[in-house]
């Protein structure tokens, strides 16, 4: 054992100390950490075995092998007790010393909580009504050095479970729920936008531009080509180009990147779904994000009135359709008489609602959102479609022919939270080029977020982008939509946190 190696073994825990002398003393005798386990069966094949053999002789059951990590050990003399978790749960194992042998229960007593072992037996139950695995052998497969935590049953220190993860999924059943209903969620994203006719593709992580959403980039740098390069920030231009050569239907699901600040809302890299439709308008994705939203909710909640961090949410159709402006004058008390209309309207009420720094905002549109964002979106609790943004903050969508100073733009809402973005796309490329030349002068005012100029994307729209709705849907709110989830750190399984020193 080299010095370094020893050092390291001074600075265990005692526990850590024993498990590692147990290691050791199996190695001398040549344990090679065994690769040849063949699983039979998962501790819910057993309750089932169970049910369908309960009138056999033990002699006529079926013999399994399950595999996992024992999680409780409770010793009784000459028998023992012991829960053992795999991928579909936990089973309880009954170990008797007449049934594996003096020699292979010595060694079992050896055993210790976190070991992952390969059990082979015949269900059965037990005198207290709960149906086990009698064990005919046992072998410990992988040596477990760390004790689990104290409180097999629940990590309850939320910095240890988003920095070891395998510990909070290891120990907590609802957390290996929350990635089971993750994994289900996607699946059906997928199988949702498939049946129609929609196509899955991949488009680019890295860019030399950054763009097609407000947000600031991550920057890299590419050695063999001397490049500087950005992160994703949205999966948008990219698909339009692909509805320009044709592809009329396309979705992507993947990772974006943006240099912002982490909240329980906001994690700096995160999953969406974006899709666009040639043909279509903002208005049939409000329809279709209906059909979407409830066969979700129908499925993973199971009832469309739900409880969402303290708030009860009502998902029953139709989903209630507003704009921005009859938002903020819903939630702000705002006189009948009052339409908003002018920037004025809106600096007296921003001073109104204690907002006296729009005053310093000197674009309608940018005022209107402040106030929406600041002071409706929290309130808004059932499914809203938010319509009609200002075309100052949406460089992407299609001005509305009514009105030019809004677009035909939706962002879906539920408790508080945007959890979709939709509009119809702008499709004029003189228009796209204008509104990006924009976003450039805001960029050297200070706008850190403002968006580049994407020149292969104007060209791209030279060609001809037929009419088309786009939207986007943060499949992270999505999940904690559907689970319940107060954090969106609860639901991806490596959150970006601050190195910790140990």
């Amino acid at each position: 054992m080299s010095d370094t190696h020893k050092e390291e073994l001074v600075e265990r825990s005692e526990q850590e100390l024993v498990r590692i002398e147990k290691l050791n003393l199996r190695k001398a005798s040549g344990y090679p950490y065994p690769n040849d386990v063949k699983v039979t069966a998962l501790s819910s094949d057993v309750l089932k075995l169970q049910e369908k053999e309960a009138e056999l002789s033990p002699e006529s059951k079926t013999r399994v092998t399950i595999a996992g990590r024992l999680m409780t050990i409770r010793m009784m003399g000459k028998a023992s007790f012991a829960n053992l978790q795999d991928a579909a749960g936990k089973i309880q194992i009954y170990v008797k010393k007449d049934d594996i042998g003096e020699s292979a229960f010595e060694d079992y007593k050896t055993f210790d909580m976190g070991d992952i072992v390969e059990v082979t037996g015949y269900a059965f139950v037990t005198k207290t009504g709960e149906t086990s695995l009698h064990t005919e052998s046992i072998r410990l497969i992988v040596k477990c050095l760390r004790p689990l935590p104290e409180k097999y049953h629940g990590l309850s220190d939320v910095e240890v479970r988003y920095r070891q993860r395998y510990l909070d999924l290891m120990v907590n059943e609802e957390s290996r729920a929350v990635f089971i209903k993750r994994a289900k969620i996607i699946s059906m994203l997928r199988k949702f936008f498939d049946a129609r006719g929609y196509v899955e593709v991949e488009t680019p992580v890295l860019s030399s531009v950054a763009s097609g959403a407000s947000a600031r980039p991550f920057t890299t740098h590419h050695n063999s080509l001397g490049l500087d390069l950005f992160m994703r920030i949205a999966l948008e231009l990219p698909l339009k180009k692909l509805v320009v050569g044709g592809i009329d239907r396309v979705y992507e699901i993947g990772r974006v990147f943006r240099n912002e600040g982490i909240s329980t809302e906001h994690n700096p890299e995160f999953t969406m779904i974006e899709f666009y439709q040639a043909y279509a308008t903002y208005e049939d994705l409000m329809n279709l994000s209906e059909e979407l939203f409830i066969t979700l909710i129908d499925e993973i909640v199971g009832s469309r009135e739900f409880i969402f961090n303290e708030k009860t949410i009502d998902a029953s159709l139709p989903w209630a359709r507003l704009t921005m402006r009859e938002a903020v004058i819903k939630y702000s008390d705002v006189p009948v008489e009052n339409s908003l209309d002018t920037l004025e309207e809106i600096k007296e009420l921003a001073v109104k609602l204690g907002y006296s720094d729009i005053q310093d905002i000197e674009d309608y549109g940018k005022a209107l959102y402040e106030v929406f964002d600041r002071h409706v979106e929290s309130k808004i609790v059932n499914p809203t479609f938010i319509t009609q943004h200002p075309l100052t903050i949406s460089p992407l969508s299609r001005a509305n022919q009514s009105d030019p100073r809004f677009t035909d733009r939706f962002e879906l809402m539920i408790a508080g939270m945007e959890v979709a973005n939709a509009f119809s796309e702008l499709n004029d490329s003189f228009d796209q080029e204008e509104r990006f030349n924009l976003q450039l002068k805001e960029k050297d005012k200070g706008d850190h977020e403002a968006m580049q100029k994407d020149q292969d994307f104007i060209t791209a729209l030279e060609y001809g982008l037929p009419p088309t709705a786009g939207q986007g849907i943060g499949i992270d709110r999505l999940v904690m939509l559907l689970t319940g989830s107060v954090s969106i750190r609860d639901v991806i399984l490596f959150p970006t946190l601050r190195p910790h020193s140990s």
